[in-house]
């Protein structure tokens, strides 16, 4: 069985009760965080997860609330004593602005620093980027303002799936992404350029034909709840669901 850990449900706004979005996802030995906003090195632990424990860390693009906890979480893992390798993936725009924010920090001269792997993901749609006999992650671009893209998780051997789509517009990548999906966790900012409505992933949703939909990277003005949720309904006829930071979901 897999675990997905909501560890920020917040758009690029953070507040006491939000982080920004981020994801901790468990398959078998697989210990993936996607995203590292504000500091997962807090979030990780109070929701239960030893922050060493992470084999994989897979960066959605390279945008301030999605990443700037990245260097801290590194050199805290240092300073705690990690060894074992860290995977790191990302597509072309944001790995090589990683390696140059690492860079200002003069990272490689830190001694014993642990191995870090990274892997770029290609500018290509349903691309395999991790796998094993417990999980396949695939990745495609996805439209957002910048190089960025969503996932699709396959838990194995149960065959169930979660798909995320970080910052998007509605496209049809998405949607290939959340077909038949068990779980879709789209973003709901807004019908803003980058962007995506209640209502827009709600009918990606529809259309992908998923079982169950997820807003997260939600502005968190509590008054808009209930109409992202009324306006989700209209074209979603499944259950629909505000993520909550500490939320589990195992699927």
């Amino acid at each position: 069985m897999g675990k997905i850990i909501i560890l920020g449900s917040a758009h690029a706004v953070a507040d006491v009760e939000q982080d920004n979005s981020h994801l901790f996802i468990q398959a078998g030995q697989r210990n993936i965080l996607i995203d590292t906003g504000s500091n997962p090195m807090r979030s990780l632990p109070a929701n239960g997860v030893g922050p060493n424990s992470i084999t994989d860390i897979l960066i959605t693009h390279f945008h301030p609330d999605h990443v700037s906890g990245l260097p801290l979480m590194l050199m805290d893992l240092w300073l705690i004593g990690r060894r074992e390798p860290m995977a790191i993936y990302a597509n072309i725009h944001a790995l090589s602005r990683i390696e140059k924010m690492m860079d200002l920090f003069d990272w490689k001269k830190w001694p014993n620093f642990y191995p870090i792997a990274f892997h770029e993901i290609p500018e290509k749609e349903m691309h395999l980027a991790i796998a094993d006999a417990d999980v396949e992650l695939y990745t495609s671009p996805v439209r957002h303002l910048i190089p960025t893209v969503g996932i699709r998780v396959e838990f194995l051997p149960q065959h169930r799936v979660m798909a995320y789509s970080c910052d998007t517009e509605p496209c049809q990548a998405m949607v290939k992404l959340a077909k038949d999906a068990d779980i879709l966790i789209h973003e709901a900012s807004g019908a803003l350029k980058g962007h995506t409505s209640a209502a827009q992933a709600a009918q990606i949703a529809a259309e992908a034909c998923a079982e169950r939909l997820m807003y997260i990277h939600y502005p968190t003005d509590n008054e808009l709840v209930f109409s992202m949720l009324e306006d989700g309904k209209k074209f979603f006829n499944a259950p629909i669901e505000l993520a909550k930071d500490k939320q589990v979901i195992f699927i």
